[in-house]
């Protein structure tokens, strides 16, 4: 454990008490801020096919928001009332971000990264050469992997608390198509496509299609064609149709870049492309 870890975790110990007037804690999450902003450090990765959550790290973006105050920015015709600003210095960071996308600061955003008119909040760490397509959002600290394409209204979510709570993963080559939502510590694996309209949380049922068994709760695993479905429940009030994810396709590693074959598998199950 770093000096820095200890000293967050002090902090956030007293966090009730916590005030802009508190200089020397601010001073050590302002640091956390710059590597969050940088890449030197993040929210949640991927070890071994599991998810850490490095807790220390969201303890710091907590406590910003009791240390620091509200002040205005003014961005062209626009103005702001915030306790945090927007990331600067794209060009330096290799990164493309076209009028109307905004990232919070503390945010990373990797080299190749595309923002279309999007947003991308605090915590949040954006891989090489994603695309995070008009309209799309990626909540605080959610981990989106490398060569990801973020479709048009794509609502990724964020968590901040309650302590311990995992954030969305959407690893890397995946592709989630227009207006899904990806909320609540759910996690789309390696190379894996999301059919669009999809809702996926800690509670929807992973169905594979070929078996019709579950395979998990809010998780589609590697390299799968994941689409939204329903599945019957009865309840003493009558018959319902619950939401589920169906995997109706199993893809070899590279497979899901051919996109006009994935186009197809797509349309072969009714699924809007």
């Amino acid at each position: 454990m770093s000096d820095l870890e200890t000293r967050i975790g002090r902090w956030f110990d007293e966090i009730g008490a916590m005030t802009p007037a508190n200089l020397e804690a601010r001073r050590d999450v302002e640091l956390v801020l710059t590597k969050l902003d940088d890449g030197q450090v993040r929210v949640a990765e991927v070890r071994d096919g599991e998810v850490v959550v490095h807790e220390w790290v969201r303890q710091a973006i907590l406590l910003l928001f009791r240390l620091r105050g509200l002040e205005r920015v003014e961005v062209g015709p626009f103005e702001y009332l915030d306790k945090l600003e927007l990331k600067h210095d794209y060009e330096r960071r290799g990164v493309r971000v076209v009028p109307g996308a905004s990232a919070r600061r503390g945010s990373y955003l990797a080299p190749g990264v595309v923002l279309m008119p999007s947003y991308v909040n605090v915590g949040a760490w954006v891989g090489e050469n994603t695309m995070v397509d008009t309209w799309a959002t990626v909540g605080s600290c959610a981990q989106i992997g490398a060569n990801v394409h973020l479709a048009g209204g794509v609502g990724v979510g964020g968590v901040l608390e309650p302590a311990n709570a995992v954030p969305v993963v959407i690893e890397d080559d995946a592709m989630i198509f227009s207006r899904c939502m990806v909320v609540e510590g759910a996690r789309v694996g390696r190379g894996s496509v999301l059919g669009a309209g999809s809702l996926l949380n800690p509670s929807i049922p992973v169905i594979d299609a070929a078996t019709g068994e579950e395979v998990s709760r809010g998780h589609v695993p590697d390299y799968c064609v994941a689409i939204a479905a329903s599945r019957r429940r009865e309840f003493p009030g009558g018959e319902f149709f619950l939401p589920c994810v169906l995997i109706i396709r199993r893809l070899e590693e590279g497979e899901r870049h051919d996109k006009a074959r994935l186009n197809a598998i797509l349309r072969d199950h009714g699924v809007a492309t």
